[in-house]
């Protein structure tokens, strides 16, 4: 079940919450976990007995923790994080990566060892990043230990954010769990975003992928030049309001049950450079590396080898946490990369450069960034790749080239705007200058915006109902 679909937000979405609401306070976080199960049994019903498991270890293994540092044991309190880290990613490898290293061992020693052909299960690597995260926590004193197992189980299990994130730290909901205040006014705001993140996903991300799915497919060799950076920009914009869609939809569904989660995207194509752009996409698993990973190595304190090496480490891992190929690593490693030669090499002088030159800068490498991480192997990456630069295809631009200019031109000129800025800074203008003016003034601009995101899901849900491509990219990570 996806969040963009008919089935949640006629059926799955007002049951819930009409129970949730209609129910003692003492008993919601059971409501919000019993449902969840039910939102994940939908499309996973064999996998949820896995994500029980996940949840009882690392509760278990957080108690445990607890205990020990209570005793000044510190020992054995690190002997049950690395525990509750080992069965974490022995799970997490077992399901996403038995595969991937069967093939390789197979390829380079010749043997001929069965595929497992394991289904990958849905949010595994989102709730496995939770869970450990959770334990870690607990471990350095920056949580308190949950002591009821259906609070933790909500935690984990919580269906906004469980298929794909954002990454909650438990220690950003802890207080929530066990003392949130539920509003008409979060509850609007949370239903503010849900809308806008359906809009992103279903009138945005889900139109420019049609134009991603016709190129993508085709033969390299009948690509132009300019209908190739075509089809890489509309994947482009695909990833970017198909992920970010999702994400403002789980944290508006997650406002509406009294939960705040942290904003997961900050205009990622305003850019100015690729660190920059890093510090603002997919927040939430750049900060988990950065807090669990990349600082406990050493961070930028002990040298620049070893701020080589754990640049190296944390973007071979990134590349991996999105999937078990190869164009994965190699993806992780050609940010890593650039993220070196920025960190010791360029960024002093960038900051000299006009913000469109670093902004043109950051997107060129984005965009070819994006087509190693959209196929499935390096051969269709190195094909399509000649075809953008000119090395193979037919030519620099032919008739096919201006047909799909001018029959995407409109959506291209809406997907720039909507993924900057402007749209939002020009609202906050409008309402300095005309809302705060009289009470009529205000009641007119709240119709407008009202009328505005009705506009939205009506629109939403007629593409929808006439419309059967409607993925969600980051369901496979």
């Amino acid at each position: 079940m996806v969040f963009s679909s008919l089935l949640f937000l006629f059926r799955f979405l007002p049951i819930v919450l009409l129970v949730y609401y209609l129910a003692p306070k003492s008993i919601r976080n059971a409501i919000l976990f019993a449902c969840s199960l039910v939102f994940y049994a939908w499309g996973e019903p064999v996998y949820v007995v896995l994500m029980l498991f996940s949840t009882v270890v690392d509760y278990t293994h957080g108690r445990l923790v607890q205990r020990y540092l209570d005793q000044d044991n510190e020992k054995k309190a690190k002997i049950a994080v690395l525990s509750s880290v080992i069965i974490n990613l022995g799970l997490l490898g077992f399901f996403k990566y038995s595969d991937f290293v069967i093939s390789n061992i197979n390829g380079v020693f010749g043997t001929d060892i069965n595929m497992l052909h394991l289904a990958l299960p849905i949010g595994i690597s989102f709730y496995t990043f939770q869970t450990m995260s959770y334990t870690i926590d607990v471990y350095r004193r920056e949580a308190h230990v949950q002591k009821n197992i259906i609070s933790f189980g909500a935690y984990v299990a919580l269906f906004p954010q469980l298929i794909a994130g954002p990454i909650v730290q438990y220690k950003t909901v802890a207080k929530e769990l066990d003392m949130r205040k539920e509003s008409v006014d979060e509850f609007s705001q949370g239903i503010t975003k849900f809308m806008l993140g359906l809009g992103k996903k279903v009138l945005l991300a889900n139109n420019i992928g049609l134009l991603w799915n016709e190129l993508s497919t085709m033969p390299s060799q009948e690509l132009t030049v300019v209908t190739a950076w075509l089809g890489a920009l509309a994947f482009t914009f695909q990833i970017y309001f198909d992920f970010s869609g999702y994400s403002d939809m789980a944290i508006g569904l997650g406002q509406m049950f009294g939960f705040h989660f942290l904003e997961n995207f900050n205009y990622p194509y305003m850019a100015t450079s690729i660190t920059d752009f890093w510090r603002r996409w997919h927040i939430s698993l750049g900060t988990w590396f950065k807090e669990y990973v990349y600082i406990p190595l050493g961070g930028n304190r002990k040298g620049l080898k070893k701020q080589f090496r754990n640049i190296a480490i944390v973007w071979l891992l990134t590349g991996l946490w999105h999937g078990a190929s190869w164009n994965f690593v190699l993806w992780g490693a050609y940010f890593g990369i650039l993220l070196m030669i920025e960190k010791f090499f360029l960024l002093e002088r960038m900051k000299q450069w006009p913000a469109f030159i670093g902004r043109i800068y950051t997107l060129f490498f984005v965009i070819v960034s994006w087509v190693i991480f959209a196929f499935d192997n390096m051969s269709q990456v190195r094909s399509y790749l000649s075809a953008m630069f000119g090395v193979m295809g037919s030519g620099f631009c032919n008739q096919e080239s201006f047909y799909l200019l001018s029959s995407y031109g409109i959506l291209f000129i809406i997907l720039i705007l909507a993924s900057t800025d402007f749209p939002k800074r020009f609202m906050f203008w409008l309402q300095k200058k005309y809302y705060e003016r009289t009470a009529a003034v205000k009641v007119c601009g709240a119709i407008v915006e009202n009328v505005y995101l009705i506009t939205i899901f009506i629109l939403a849900v007629a593409f929808l109902v006439d419309d059967s491509y409607n993925p969600f990219l980051y369901f496979r990570f």
